[in-house]
């Protein structure tokens, strides 16, 4: 049997966007969104949440050849206008993380950088309307701070606060969780498995493998200049994988 390689895509906004020259990565046009779901649809992609993608991995049952995960991290507005419609379409399922403490507010680490709007977040109606339409909600902490530069308490403090208050929120089980700004630490998968997280995804770049540890899970960005070529090529060519994944499976092998 051939390894399963899974592509887990990172978005963040979906909408209209002015051209841009930086963060890119944090924009995806809502017209390409569109084609970009259209085309999975047409070439056979299996498009799967991560509860089945994580039996997929540990080998529990089988990985479609083409599948793929979607992730969208922040919890901005944009989603429920711009990218739910779609996704409920096709039928796809979707993970959203979100900033528990910031909910119904805007995303304002963004005001840092001069003339870059600062999008809303989802409230907490926006969210129940989320989640009853299917999409599962996971976790970005608390506050939306990088864990890797947090002392361990501090750590599990924004885990366990941001699922528990989530969970309130939703009245379901919060089980997946994203690493803000993709940092994290050796204590991290520890203390996010000590606070109840099944998956944890990172910004570390290339397609999941059973070499992956759960709570550091690696992700393919889609970035607001990435035609219909462009997110082909990252979803379905075999890239070998980066070494900064290569050195972060070694660390975490056999935890």
């Amino acid at each position: 049997m051939s390894e399963p390689r899974l592509s887990i895509l990172m978005y963040h906004q979906v909408g209209d966007f002015a051209p841009m020259r930086a963060h890119r990565a944090n924009y995806c046009d809502r017209r390409r969104f569109s084609a970009q779901m259209a085309l999975l649809a047409r070439l056979g992609y299996r498009v799967i949440g991560l509860d089945e993608a994580l039996a997929g991995l540990r080998g529990e049952r089988t990985l479609a050849s083409r599948s793929v995960v979607l992730t969208f991290d922040d919890g901005y507005r944009n989603f429920v206008d711009h990218a739910l419609p779609v996704l409920a379409r096709h039928g796809f399922p979707a993970t959203v993380y979100v900033i528990s403490d910031w909910v119904g507010r805007r995303a304002e680490w963004f005001a840092k950088d001069p003339g870059r709007p600062v999008p809303e977040l989802m409230d907490a109606a926006a969210l129940r309307e989320v989640h009853a339409a299917g999409i599962t909600i996971g976790s970005h902490t608390a506050n939306h701070v990088k864990l890797g530069a947090c002392e361990p308490a501090r750590q599990a403090e924004e885990l366990g606060a941001s699922r528990a208050r989530l969970e309130d929120l939703l009245g379901a089980p919060v089980q997946h969780l994203c690493y803000p700004f993709g940092s994290f630490d050796h204590h991290t998968p520890r203390l996010a498995a000590a606070a109840g997280y099944r998956s944890a995804t990172t910004c570390l770049r290339g397609a999941a493998t059973r070499a992956d540890h759960p709570l550091a899970l690696p992700r393919k960005a889609i970035s607001f200049g990435d035609d219909l070529l462009g997110f082909w090529w990252k979803v379905s060519i075999k890239h070998a994988p980066k070494p900064d994944l290569v050195s972060w499976r070694a660390r975490l092998a056999g935890e």
